[in-house]
């Protein structure tokens, strides 16, 4: 079967690999992947409220467990600080986790600051808005993802306000939980977080945080898209406090590792490349490291194309792949961020994930695409 693509005329689909769901989880790492959320068939935004499709979001969540993947739920993918409001959040945050409890499926949920309004905000107010998220999350028997806050990076006038805020949270939480570094490229308003643009003055800080607070902590996220910083902080890690690979272009490299350890992931690439990476994780686990790379290899290509700048926009072919493989019936957006994605980047997409073989439906992929082509005016 061919497809006319912008740029690849007569484009030849691929045969799909087939990846049968795994009997549980992998063993030797823990991974977490980053869900979308399905918006509803009538869309939504800031006037009309956001409305989200529970049936198809929920299932998606299904589909990852299936897979012996972590859900990370309520992080970035879904939409925190483009568009998804805390709302929402909270209910997401909610039937999740009780969808979690009912499949015995493992779920993480990040806590923010996003339910107060945009500007200034005290370090009092922040650390306030975090504490109500996290007795939301905790409530549901997740653990807690510290998310990045925009409103801390910009009222903290160093690292030891950071180091006021986290300690507070984390002297009061129940169970360990989860910090998160998320670099300015995933969003530019987080520039200079944990107290310096120098990011190893910045790493300086986040360790010092860790080591103070390590029995408080399952893991650090870190999503630089620097694996060489990566490696070098989760060397520098207390023991017991796991490194989660957030970082996009490289994690096939990080989640191996080498003779001093490895990452574990939470990772936004894994909503899509579900079945490839459980595949591919299983194979690590029985010492399989060639077939491990024969899997994870055509994904990486795909990855780099899906996280280009700007990277934030990288919800937008999340959800795109969602579509074309069947896990939802439109592709629309929360706040209309369909739109943040050229032709031509989507194009590209739709080829790489082919080539991937991440189509289980080819026929189903390519009567999509055309469909949406002409709607853009590009068949």
């Amino acid at each position: 079967m061919r497809i006319d693509l912008p740029g690849a005329p007569g484009h030849a689909m691929s045969e799909p690999r087939t990846y049968k769901p795994p009997a549980g989880p992998a063993a030797s790492r823990v991974a977490y992947a980053a869900a979308h959320v399905v918006a509803g068939a009538a869309g939504g935004g800031a006037a009309g409220g956001v409305e989200l499709d529970w049936d198809a979001t929920l299932a998606f969540r299904r589909h990852l467990w299936s897979y012996g993947l972590g859900v990370a739920e309520a992080m970035d993918t879904a939409q925190r600080g483009m568009g998804l409001d805390w709302a929402t959040t909270r209910e997401l945050i909610v039937r999740s986790g009780e969808e979690a409890l009912s499949a015995g499926g493992r779920i993480v949920c990040g806590a923010g600051t996003d339910q107060l309004p945009a500007g200034p905000a005290s370090l009092e107010e922040i650390a306030a808005a975090y504490e109500e998220q996290l007795a939301v999350i905790e409530s549901v028997g997740a653990v807690p993802v510290l998310m990045a806050s925009r409103h801390l990076a910009a009222a903290a006038s160093g690292p030891e306000d950071y180091a006021a805020v986290y300690g507070r949270l984390l002297a009061q939480v129940s169970r360990p939980v989860v910090l998160h570094w998320l670099g300015p490229m995933f969003d530019p308003a987080l520039e200079g977080y944990w107290g310096s643009a120098d990011l190893d003055v910045a790493s300086g800080a986040l360790l010092a945080l860790i080591g103070e607070h390590a029995s408080r902590i399952d893991g650090v996220k870190i999503s630089l898209l620097d694996a060489a910083r990566e490696i070098d902080l989760r060397r520098r890690l207390p023991a017991g406090v796991r490194l989660y690979t957030g970082d996009d272009f490289n994690y096939p490299e990080l989640i191996r590792g080498d003779a001093e350890g490895h990452s574990d992931a939470l990772l936004g690439v894994f909503d899509p490349i579900a079945p490839a990476a459980a595949a591919a994780l299983h194979a690590l686990d029985g010492g399989d490291t060639a077939s491990y790379e024969e899997i994870f290899g055509p994904t990486v290509p795909l990855a780099r194309h899906l996280f280009e700048t700007p990277t934030y926009y990288y919800k937008t072919g999340v959800v795109f792949l969602a579509w074309l493989t069947g896990h939802q019936r439109h592709f629309r957006m929360v706040g209309g961020l369909e739109t943040a994605r050229s032709v031509t980047h989507m194009a590209g997409l739709f080829r790489l994930a082919d080539a991937a073989g991440l189509f289980p439906d080819p026929d189903l992929a390519a009567h999509r695409m055309r469909a949406w082509l002409t709607v853009q005016g590009a068949e």
